[in-house]
C-alpha cells in the first residue's frame, strides 16, 4: 500500500476523532449538570523538533527552554479530561491562550470555577464584587514573603490540583505525541482525538 494512501487514512481517522472531542460550552455545562463545582487548570508544553528559521521562532518557549506548543487542558476534580483547547506556539503565555479562549466568561456561565497553580495568577479579570472563577495560591514578593495561612492555603490548593498532572500524564503517554510536527492545526486535531482515546482507555 503507498504511503501516501495510508497518511491520507491516518488524517482522516484523526480528523473524526477530533471531531468527537468535547467544545468548551458543553464540557463545562456537562460537569455542572452532574453537580460538580470546580474544574482543574492546567498548561503543558508539547515538544517539537526543532526547526531552522524565522517561521518556527514563535515556537521558542523561553520558560522551558526548548521548541515546542503550548496546549490548555481542564480536567475534572478526578483529573479526568474534559477539554484542551486549541494547540498554540509555545511562546505564547498560558493566560493569554485562556484569555483568547474567554475560559473565564464560560466558567461564570456554567457556574463553575477553575483551580490552577501561580502560572494563572491575573487571569481571572471579573469585576470585584463578582465570585472567582479561577482560584490560585498566592505568590511571595520579594520584600513581602508569604504568611503562614497563605503557605497552608498553597498547600491545600495543592493538593486539590494534584489530579491535572494526572490527566496530564495520561494524554502523553501515546508516544506520537513524542513526533508532533510545528503544525498548529494538525497538532490540534491530535491531540484533540487523543483525547478521545485517552478517555476512552481511562473509562474501561
Amino acid at each position: 500500500m503507498h504511503r501516501t494512501t495510508v497518511t491520507r487514512w491516518v488524517r482522516e481517522v484523526v480528523g473524526l476523532l477530533a471531531a468527537r472531542a468535547p467544545r468548551l460550552d458543553r464540557a463545562l455545562k456537562k460537569i455542572a449538570r452532574k453537580g460538580g463545582g470546580v474544574v482543574l487548570l492546567d498548561g503543558s508544553l508539547i515538544r517539537t523538533r526543532r526547526c531552522t528559521g524565522a517561521d518556527n521562532r514563535s515556537n521558542y518557549s523561553g520558560k522551558h527552554k526548548c521548541h515546542g506548543l503550548l496546549v490548555i487542558a481542564l480536567t475534572d476534580d478526578r483529573g479526568r479530561l474534559v477539554w484542551i483547547s486549541a494547540v498554540r506556539p509555545g511562546r505564547t503565555s498560558e493566560i493569554t491562550a485562556c484569555r483568547h479562549d474567554k475560559l473565564t466568561t464560560h466558567l461564570r456561565a456554567a457556574g463553575l470555577g477553575a483551580v490552577a497553580d501561580l502560572g494563572f495568577v491575573g487571569l481571572d479579570d471579573g469585576a470585584p464584587d463578582a465570585g472567582p472563577a479561577v482560584i490560585t495560591g498566592y505568590k511571595a514578593a520579594r520584600n513581602r514573603p508569604l504568611t503562614r495561612g497563605q503557605k497552608l492555603s498553597n498547600k491545600a490548593l495543592a493538593s486539590v490540583r494534584a489530579p491535572v498532572e494526572h490527566g496530564f500524564a495520561h494524554l502523553k503517554n501515546w508516544r506520537v505525541l513524542g513526533k508532533v510536527p510545528t503544525n498548529p492545526g494538525w497538532a490540534t486535531a491530535l491531540v484533540r482525538a487523543l483525547l478521545v482515546l485517552t478517555n476512552r482507555e481511562v473509562a474501561r
